[in-house]
């Protein structure tokens, strides 16, 4: 199980969240800067994770953003590419037709 997470933020890092959380088009970052504004605040991951959000999430999701977030910034808090379900049927060669 994770352990207690601090996030010190800058007031220009605050900011930069704080306008993520208030207008990005996208749901889950809007999400994801909510969440690590209230960790700078000082909640801690498990309260967020359970009681902080919209929807209750695993206390090592809310853990993986706040290290993305340390690691690479607000492109972080991005679905990484390939993630998620793959297409059963994926059209995207198209096939000629032989003549018989």
């Amino acid at each position: 199980m994770p352990g207690r997470i601090q996030l010190i933020l800058s007031s220009d890092a605050r900011a930069e969240l704080e306008h993520i959380r208030d207008h990005d088009l996208l749901p889950y970052r809007r999400e994801r800067a909510a969440a690590l504004l209230k960790i700078g605040d000082g909640q801690s991951g498990r309260l967020v994770a359970a009681r902080g959000l919209y929807k209750e999430r695993w206390e090592g999701t809310v853990y993986d953003w706040v290290h993305r977030y340390r690691a690479e910034g607000v492109k972080g808090l991005a679905i990484r590419p390939g993630r998620g379900r793959k297409p059963a049927f994926s059209p995207s060669v198209p096939r000629q037709r032989q003549c018989s």
